[in-house]
């Protein structure tokens, strides 16, 4: 339809030939024209008013022909390609968004029959396992043919007390030594020692140690212990009230004919 309008207004515009001179000339006659004195017919009368309507239109065909000839110079040129008109924008449809589909692991390669496991690595010899060391307070009240069993005795009172250690032996004892250690609570002061075996037969000492009223006996060289029950006691002062024993300790080391021995462990409280 564009094309078609086109193509006829440059038609029209190059057949249109106006005659200038003959407007010019149309226009001065109707100007210059003899004043008429007498009343003119109804003709004569609107014969200025044709003139000026000519005039009229002889502009608006003038104006017309520059119109169409800008139109002719703007247009493009007869058989070049025209742009086909662009298309009304459609809505725009959002599509949703796929959910992203998960990706499987890449499949596990198969397994080798063949192959060998890692080697295990062993701890080097004479090192030994992480952790702390077995205590070396761990109550042990056997050993070989020796026994052991540390008590609170029954007639301690709130103000003095008395720990008995009796020591069992089904063999002979050519060296003895014996420790009762008495923690240094509140008021702990020693008043005395004994056992049932012969004095003369051990060394004695008593001597605050480690925190603890140390309680001593040792058998003298070339003495021996018979195979049977004997009592070792330390006697000691402390503050007013019930003393709490579970800070105390005892440890044996002594020999038989079967070798070396040694117990050790606490006191329990008085019956």
């Amino acid at each position: 339809m564009n094309d078609d309008i086109n193509r006829r207004l440059r038609e029209a515009a190059e057949a249109h030939q106006p005659d200038r001179a003959k407007i010019l000339a149309r226009v001065e006659r109707g100007a210059s024209g003899p004043a008429v004195r007498h009343r003119a017919p109804a003709i004569a009368r609107s014969w200025p008013k044709a003139a000026l309507t000519g005039f009229a239109a002889a502009g608006i065909l003038a104006t017309g022909t520059l119109a169409v000839a800008g139109i002719v110079q703007t247009s493009p040129p007869p058989g070049a390609p025209t742009a086909p008109a662009a298309p009304p924008p459609s809505p725009t449809t959002v599509s949703p968004t796929p959910a992203p589909t998960p990706t499987p692991p890449p499949p596990s390669p198969p397994r080798d029959s063949t192959a060998t496991a890692p080697p295990v690595t062993h701890p080097p010899t004479g090192s030994h396992p992480t952790g702390p060391p077995p205590s070396s307070a761990a109550p042990r009240t056997q050993s070989g043919p020796l026994s052991s069993n540390g008590t609170v005795d029954s007639h301690s009172t709130r103000y003095w007390a008395q720990s008995n250690l009796l020591l069992t032996t089904t063999q002979p004892l050519t060296s003895l030594t014996v420790e009762l250690r008495i923690a240094l609570t509140g008021g702990v002061r020693d008043t005395g020692n004994w056992r049932t075996l012969p004095s003369d037969d051990f060394t004695v000492t008593v001597r605050q140690s480690g925190g603890g009223l140390l309680y001593r006996w040792t058998l003298k060289p070339g003495r021996t212990v018979p195979a049977w029950q004997h009592t070792f006691a330390a006697q000691y002062n402390h503050a007013p009230g019930t003393r709490d024993a579970s800070a105390d300790s005892y440890r044996v080391d002594a020999r038989s004919s079967d070798g070396p021995v040694s117990v050790r462990g606490g006191f329990a409280p008085a019956p």
